[in-house]
């Protein structure tokens, strides 16, 4: 029976007996298939697989290394590793010590995490790194490397790390006022529009309310049935800007066409975005993917709040954003990178992390990839450790906003109007996430 698999902040704990790793019994032993277990507990198994995916543990557990990374962490200093057996060839012993010592570098950057472990999740926040990189980075830290299996998964790992790297150092040469202001005008230039958090999710229920029977009606219909029902709440909803959100569905590939003769198309809802869920997950994805073509990278906190006007969809707009990377992405972004750098004159000298970031975007990320080679995966880990010490040592001396993202200002670009409920009722049910005026002040703004 598999037993769930532990939260990735309580790395330092085996998660089998929930005691924390230490050196002289419950030494952490990493498997190939990426779970950590003490030592005591791994003795104790009925049968030789992994209790999380029942992977089949093939190598004598004395045989495996320990977890020196994870020891460090709890020890404060790295213990002797004791030699390892399953290598023979002096070569491929020199390259695993390489890219250990690659590893152990890199969980130095979780110190801050695990010291504050027992005060719940808000200690990731002491880091320098954000989150999504602590997280790849404790995925990598788990790597059994004289596994076969875990080579695979840590070349894996340090290529989505160095992706992480990239995306974080584009998110630092940005301005945040900026973003959004460009993040819209990418929008306009496809004919698309975004209206405010309130009023785009107002406008695409109405569009599931004309169409979600299965109805087909033309354009015209379809735009002029939202405006109607907007106008009494939102008085600025017109025929052209109601257009462009439709048209934005469009190109989303929401609706099934049908020409006709003489006559304008019939546009009907393809039958698996007839929910409010369905239909909003294409539609954000659609902004993001604009957002990638104008080559702008926005966190998933700055899309929550762009889109929503609150701090609660973060992990839906991380799903979105990764559904959409390829393997192509990272290339892409390192290109993005460089002509971010060239922009500022680079003061920082990141270029010089180019090479790494090339490396590990040339790594094959699919599961069926062919194990690396001991010296393939000493440069990765190597190129990887490179690039993470780079992005650290910018935050920490020469980033102007510190490990901290600021917000783009929310809604700055909507308050032009004052909130109907608060002039007739003196009070907003939206409270601060609404997107109109509440008083004279923030329409001046």
């Amino acid at each position: 029976m598999p037993v769930q698999a532990p939260q990735w902040t309580e790395f330092l704990l085996c998660p089998i007996c929930t005691q924390t790793f230490e050196e002289s019994h419950r030494k952490p032993i990493s498997l190939g298939c990426g779970h950590t277990v003490c030592k005591m507990c791994l003795n104790k198994l009925h049968r030789k697989a992994c209790p999380f995916d029942q992977t089949t543990i093939s190598t004598d557990i004395e045989q495996l290394p320990v977890n020196t990374a994870l020891l460090q962490l709890v020890s404060g200093q790295v213990p002797k590793p004791s030699p390892v057996t399953l290598l023979t060839a002096a070569e491929d012993v020199k390259h695993y010590e390489e890219s250990r010592t690659c590893v152990e570098d890199l969980a130095l950057y979780l110190k801050p995490l695990s010291n504050t472990r027992g005060a719940g999740l808000n200690g990731a926040a002491q880091s320098v790194l954000s989150r999504p990189m602590q997280r790849k980075l404790v995925t990598l830290v788990h790597c059994q490397l004289v596994e076969e299996e875990g080579r695979i998964r840590a070349m894996r790992a340090a290529r989505s790390l160095g992706e992480r790297t990239v995306t974080e150092l584009i998110l630092q040469h940005q301005n945040p006022q900026q973003l959004s202001s460009n993040l819209w005008a990418a929008v306009r230039a496809r004919g698309c529009q975004f209206l405010g958090p309130a009023m785009q999710e107002e406008a695409l229920k109405l569009v599931l309310l004309a169409l979600e029977d299965g109805s087909a009606l033309s354009r015209k219909v379809l735009v002029l049935f939202v405006v109607q029902r907007l106008e009494p709440r939102f008085p600025q909803a017109s025929k052209t800007s109601i257009g462009h959100v439709v048209q934005l569905l469009y190109r989303a590939s929401c609706f099934k066409v049908t020409k006709r003769d003489e006559d304008s198309s019939l546009m009907q809802l393809k039958e698996e975005f007839r929910t409010y869920e369905a239909l909003r997950r294409e539609h954000d994805s659609q902004i993001v993917q604009i957002a990638m073509e104008g080559g702008l990278r926005i966190a998933p906190d700055q899309w929550s709040s762009l889109l929503y006007g609150d701090q609660s969809h973060k992990s839906h707009m991380q799903s979105i954003i990764d559904k959409l990377q390829t393997p192509a992405s990272f290339a892409q972004s390192v290109q993005e990178l460089t002509i971010a750098l060239q922009r500022t004159g680079d003061p920082a000298n990141l270029n010089r992390l180019r090479p790494h970031l090339e490396l590990l975007a040339d790594i094959d990320p699919s599961p069926d990839a062919p194990a690396p080679t001991w010296e393939q995966l000493a440069k990765g880990l190597e190129a990887v450790r490179t690039v993470v010490h780079g992005l650290v040592d910018f935050i920490q001396n020469h980033s102007k906003k510190g490990g901290d993202q600021q917000q783009p200002p929310q809604h700055s670009k909507y308050k032009t109007y004052m909130c109907r409920d608060m002039k007739q009722k003196g009070g907003c049910p939206r409270g601060a996430s609404c997107t109109f005026a509440h008083s004279q002040e923030e329409l001046e703004k």
